[in-house]
């Protein structure tokens, strides 16, 4: 991998160290202010409409501007808003600085996707935003173990050492990172190079969306859902904090195995990886104990990690080189979607139908996923990367490329 893939790796584990915070805003709110459990999330619901808008914005303007000059705009944003909720006197202030928040959240992440896109060889894409989703895995271990410490002192400084890993992110990316490039030209046969064009404009873009919707969706109805479900069967709802850490450890352990996975289409290894999901998924459908459950974390895991990298290396290959960061934006909204549906959606099923017919449903939901990567999503990339490819070859015999 190129340097550049490597420090922004180290700047998103730094980053993720701190992303802990948002997970007691509600607690802030309740315990601080005496506001009800109805009024904090009325709140942390308008922080995750206002990430939606924030990631199109980051896609906008790192094709603009620049994915650096992007990245430190969205981290310094964020480090601004997370001091405001830390200073914040009311239940008024904290709620806009909770919305400021969730503008400038999802800025960073366009940006650095399309830098990895830019810095590697198109085979090596999903391995390299699969390291990134690595990352994110490991620093999400190391921000929990500081939340355990810092939440028992002042709920306060969590948002004041979210802040300060932003600011640290923020100068990692800086001072080391390539300087911006001058965007590139529109070339005539891009989608998006005609007047008043745009991704959403984009037919494959839109297939890839909604199947990455789909994704989203039903991986943050586990993510939401699993404590809840635990609870059913009679096991602590703490073991979640288990699960989440088995499960990114599976995650850091199948980025070398990945390599052998390569030469596979981007529609076979997503096919594969949906298949590993459904087993993982129906896994849980049967688990009675812990180790059960540990079991089906560890197959879903390893197709996490698998599909990670694919459904972004798609979008990858698809774009206009000079709409990259564009094209990553808009395919990014899935998760804002899903962040937003995931909690009505798990909880009624769960309600209706146990975790038995959560996890089945869920796994049945894979399945049909699976079906589609052959049917919808082969012929899809077959059909559009020829052009793109030739450039990408022109581009490989160039210095630096």
């Amino acid at each position: 991998m190129p340097r550049a893939v490597w420090w922004l790796v180290l700047a998103r584990t730094i980053n993720r160290l701190g992303a802990f915070s948002l997970g007691f805003l509600t607690v802030l709110i309740t315990t601080e202010f005496g506001a009800d459990a109805v009024t904090a999330g009325l709140i942390v619901a308008a922080f995750g409409l206002a990430t939606i808008p924030s990631r199109l914005l980051g896609g906008v303007l790192a094709d603009r501007f620049g994915r650096r000059r992007t990245i430190v705009t969205g981290l310094a944003g964020c480090a601004l808003a997370q001091a405001g909720i830390a200073v914040s006197g009311s239940v008024a202030m904290t709620a806009v600085f909770a919305v400021l928040l969730g503008l400038v959240f999802e800025i960073y992440e366009p940006p650095s996707q399309a830098m990895i896109a830019d810095a590697v060889r198109p085979a090596q894409q999903a391995q390299a935003f699969s390291l990134l989703n690595a990352a994110m895995a490991v620093g999400g271990m190391g921000a929990g173990l500081i939340a355990a410490g810092l939440g028992r002192w002042d709920l306060r400084w969590l948002f004041v050492v979210d802040a300060a890993t932003c600011v640290a992110c923020a100068v990692v990316v800086r001072f080391v990172l390539p300087a911006d490039r001058p965007a590139p030209a529109p070339p005539g046969d891009a989608p998006d190079s005609r007047p008043g064009g745009s991704p959403w404009r984009d037919r494959s873009l839109l297939v890839l969306l909604v199947f990455g919707t789909l994704f989203a969706l039903m991986y943050m109805q586990v993510v939401m859902a699993l404590p809840l479900a635990l609870e059913r069967r009679g096991l602590p709802a703490a073991d979640a904090g288990l699960l989440s850490t088995t499960s990114a450890v599976v995650m850091v352990l199948c980025q070398p195995l990945l390599r052998w996975t390569a030469p596979l289409s981007h529609h076979a290894a997503m096919c594969a990886g949906y298949l590993l999901l459904a087993a993982g998924l129906a896994g849980l459908a049967v688990a009675g104990g812990l180790p059960g459950h540990l079991a089906a974390v560890v197959v879903w895991s390893a197709g996490d990690a698998l599909m990670f990298g694919r459904s972004y290396a798609m979008v990858s290959n698809i774009a206009p080189e000079h709409a990259r960061a564009r094209y990553l934006s808009v395919f990014g909204t899935s998760w804002g979607v899903a962040t937003v549906l995931a909690p009505l959606c798990s909880t009624q099923l769960l309600e209706r139908a146990g975790p038995a017919g959560l996890w089945g449903g869920l796994s049945a939901t894979c399945v049909l996923l699976a079906l589609a990567q052959p049917m919808v999503v082969g012929p899809l990339l077959r059909r559009r990367p020829a052009r793109r490819t030739d450039r990408h070859r022109r581009r490989s015999v160039t210095p630096g490329s």
